[in-house]
């Protein structure tokens, strides 16, 4: 851009840097990184730093560096060796669920959580920021000022959380983080390289956490062998865990808080009086009890969250149940709706590049107001998914006409698709289901009665939620 207002002369130019080269290409910065160089001497030194050693880097060596020397510190690729990488498995429905018990479990953490999408880190951080915990989010839809303001909190710490795409997160330099999460894997393996760098750094030690649905066990095999480090399967707290290690933290801030003796001297006096008929013990109880009653109320009445089992990995990873192969093999794919739902077809599959998510997006952005969304069964050219039935003429009408990669969206009642309707009728289509039964909703409100864990409040305190 300066170039090409002529605001700046490249040509006394006598050292070139290009940091964190693998993220310039993955941001498509090849054009303007050919354009630059183009505009500076020959002769100019150049420097190159990458996380990660992907073929295009090699290219970038061949294309503008002559005979270039490779300095490698530690091995290509590999992750720091003090940070300690985990993974917990949960159901797709779960994962939020899990992400604040995993918060809970460590009062004290101050890290990343990286997201896919810019989307899902708005609402994420949105959720989080709701059910009081101190988060904030980067991605690329905020302005200049509101990425400088959410990082000026980050660095002086009044943020916990930093809900954060990889883009975004790209040249935060902050070296005291004790956690890394990964909402979900990256698809390219490399990014997990670099997400978990960010913690572990200035000879501390972090952890990197992912939170995996069952079918990207797979990629975490495959990050290992990138990495060459194996990942520990950890098991989600549990409720009294988690009350028992925020319990801890409080005693052990009762002990590190500083005392300001001038500031309080002409106050104790009053306090004294008013507590001198209880003894030690049942200040000590008061205390522990005004902090965490309601803590330890809730996770007496929560529901655990639950763990796939192994079967049940084996069977999502074929991509089937054997429920579904059961009904495929009576009637290549008829169903009913659920009680109170309508089953809806639509005319894209897995051909157009669809997955559950991207149909999920499609109502979000298409159809007004909440929308909730049942099974979802994805075929190779088209789909069917299940909506309440007071909302199915809705979502008919508002993705009527729009389009999804150039290709003309229709949406109608599947044959047979209403819950009212008598027996299992074959539907309009035909096939077999990839990853049979799926409950999906919009804002991850399951099709089933949701299991709570909110809380609202102001400061940071135990999350309960």
């Amino acid at each position: 851009d300066l170039i090409n207002r002529k605001t700046v002369n490249l040509e006394n130019i006598k050292y070139v840097v290009l940091d964190e080269a693998d993220e310039m290409l993955n941001m498509g910065f090849t054009e303007s990184i050919d354009e630059i160089l183009s505009k500076v001497p020959q002769n100019r030194s150049m420097l190159l730093f990458s996380a990660t050693m992907p073929k295009e880097i090699a290219k970038i060596t061949r294309k503008y560096m002559e005979e270039p020397k490779e300095i490698t510190i530690g091995r290509k690729n590999e992750g720091s060796e003090n940070v300690k990488h985990v993974y917990y498995m949960v159901h797709a429905r779960d994962k939020y669920l899990a992400l604040k018990r995993i918060a809970d479990f460590y009062p004290n953490v101050y890290g990343i959580i990286f997201c896919r999408t810019r989307r899902e880190t708005q609402e994420i951080a949105d959720k989080l920021i709701q059910d009081g915990y101190n988060a904030d989010s980067l991605h690329g839809d905020l302005t200049q000022a509101q990425r400088d303001y959410v990082m000026q909190k980050f660095r002086q710490r009044t943020l916990q959380l930093l809900v954060a795409t990889d883009v975004a997160a790209r040249g935060i330099d902050v070296d005291s983080l004790t956690h890394v999460i990964n909402y979900g894997l990256p698809d390219d393996i490399e990014s997990y390289t670099h997400r978990s760098g960010r913690t572990g750094r200035a000879g501390k030690t972090g952890i990197s956490i992912a939170i995996v649905h069952v079918k990207e066990k797979g990629k975490i095999r495959e990050i290992e062998k990138i990495i060459n480090k194996k990942f520990e399967q950890g098991q989600i707290p549990s409720g009294d865990d988690i009350c028992e290690k925020q319990l801890f933290s409080l005693v052990d801030r009762i002990e590190k808080v500083k005392v300001d003796e001038d500031e309080i001297a002409r106050l104790l006096p009053s306090v004294f009086r008013r507590l001198e008929w209880l003894e030690k013990e049942d200040i000590i109880k008061r205390v522990v009890s005004l902090e965490f009653n309601r803590l330890i109320e809730y996770y007496r009445n929560a529901e655990e969250i639950e763990t796939p089992s192994d079967r049940y990995t084996r069977d999502d990873r074929s991509g089937r149940t054997r429920r579904d192969s059961r009904t495929e093999s009576r009637g290549g794919g008829s169903r009913s709706a659920e009680k109170g739902y309508s089953r809806l077809f639509i005319n894209i599959g897995r051909m157009d590049n669809v997955n559950p998510a991207t149909l999920m997006g499609l109502i979000n952005d298409f159809v007004p107001g909440k929308v909730r969304i049942g099974r979802i069964d994805l075929m190779q050219n088209f789909s069917f998914f299940e909506v309440p039935e007071s909302d199915a003429s809705k979502v008919i009408g508002s993705l009527k006409g729009q389009e999804q990669n150039g290709r003309r969206i229709s949406v109608e009642v599947a044959q047979g698709g209403s819950s009212n309707s008598s027996g299992e009728r074959r539907e309009r289509r035909s096939g077999s289901s990839n990853g049979g039964r799926k409950d999906f909703s919009r804002n991850s409100s399951p099709s089933r009665p949701e299991k709570k864990e909110h809380r609202k409040g102001g400061q940071r305190r135990p999350k309960f939620s």
